[in-house]
């Protein structure tokens, strides 16, 4: 089997790293793995596995551009027998579709997001998602949404997941040293409670929500936020401000993206997801859960599905910084938390190892 997966970069994102695990599951299997992308800080994984990297500007949404991207790929595909191709975003769909077909062979999509859609054209745009021969989606809520959207056929899609690698996101696993150089690097009193925001600094993840909740909270809650800006220089600096005019500097810490997500999440006392539009999936809120910590989440989106209401985490309502510090203050106080329930669902149900055999074998039947 030869794979080509498509994808715009590959920095540390829920799209990138899904992408390196199903790379990783070919290259277990003794197939053949290929990416064409831009590149990014990943770009050493891939390469440690064996994968080959094909480096253009697949995620350009420059028409003038098109036929070269799509004559890149046909290439690509010429060149290594690809057998299948596979796109990961909607930017390098439109080039990875047309060689496909131009060259024969099988087209699949993973719908990762639930992309914003207000005029026709943007219909259309979104709309190279659903034109392959089958689609991944990532979640229930991503599935109803195709169907309900595109108005594909349920039998035309295949739920995967995203998965957590159980072996990295174990609490038995992260050093108490490396716990506490997180917590010195934070400067967080010993005492004080830690609520964990990761993600991209972008507006709909909701890091405003979670600073207004904070408001409510005792002087003794932190609240960590850890993600890049990628470019929104602006909006960090308007969470910061909000953090100066609101008093709160002193219970708040900013930090970039950390490599190292399972320690940082064992440092923290509760892990958040505060967006305000619907998570296609929200893979932190499974990794939390797979290193035993309580989460808090909106309820919508992906969190309906892998966070059960009042036992392994607490689902509130979007935009709503009370109702947030309320279930902030219930995690942190949950004196029964089932910490190792919570883990071994999250094993059933969202492990790579689940998206791995589930990705392939939607390959394979491709194939056929």
């Amino acid at each position: 089997m030869i794979v080509l997966q498509v994808v715009p970069e590959l920095n540390a994102g829920g799209v990138e790293k899904t992408t390196l695990e199903i790379a990783e599951a070919l290259s277990n299997k003794g197939y053949d793995s290929h990416v064409v992308t831009r590149g990014g800080r990943l770009e050493k994984d891939f390469l440690r596995l064996g994968t080959k990297l094909h480096k253009a500007n697949i995620g350009s949404k420059n028409i003038l551009s098109l036929f070269y991207r799509i004559n890149f790929i046909r290439k690509v595909i010429r060149l290594h027998g690809i057998q299948l191709v596979h796109a990961r975003s909607r930017a390098p769909a439109w080039p990875a579709y047309y060689a496909a077909k131009a060259e024969g062979i099988p087209f699949l999509t993973t719908y990762h997001g639930i992309y914003n859609s207000n005029s026709w054209l943007k219909d259309q745009y979104n709309s190279i998602m659903t034109k392959g021969e089958h689609i991944i989606a990532n979640s229930n809520f991503t599935k109803d949404h195709i169907i309900n959207k595109h108005k594909v056929p349920p039998s035309k899609i295949t739920m995967v997941p995203r998965g957590v690698d159980m072996a990295v996101f174990d609490p038995k696993k992260v050093e108490n040293t490396k716990v506490n150089e997180l917590l010195h690097e934070w400067k967080v009193p010993f005492k004080n409670k830690i609520i964990l925001l990761p993600g991209r600094l972008t507006k709909w993840k909701g890091q405003l929500i979670a600073v207004d909740a904070l408001r409510y909270l005792p002087e003794n809650y932190t609240l960590v936020l850890m993600g890049d800006p990628q470019g929104r220089e602006k909006y960090k600096g308007e969470i910061c401000s909000k953090v100066a005019k609101l008093n709160l500097k002193k219970q708040f810490v900013i930090l970039n993206h950390q490599m190292d997500v399972a320690s940082a999440i064992a440092a923290a006392d509760i892990v958040i997801s505060t967006s305000t539009d619907p998570e296609a999936f929200g893979r932190v809120m499974v990794e939390a859960q797979a290193m035993e910590k309580p989460v808090v989440a909106t309820a919508h989106g992906g969190s309906l599905q892998t966070i059960l209401n009042k036992k392994t985490g607490f689902l509130v309502p979007p935009n709503d910084p009370g109702a947030l510090a309320v279930g902030i203050k219930k995690a942190c106080s949950w004196c029964n938390y089932d910490g190792k329930f919570a883990r071994s669902r999250i094993k059933a149900q969202f492990s790579t190892q689940n998206l791995k055999s589930k990705t392939l074998n939607v390959y394979k039947q491709l194939l056929k």
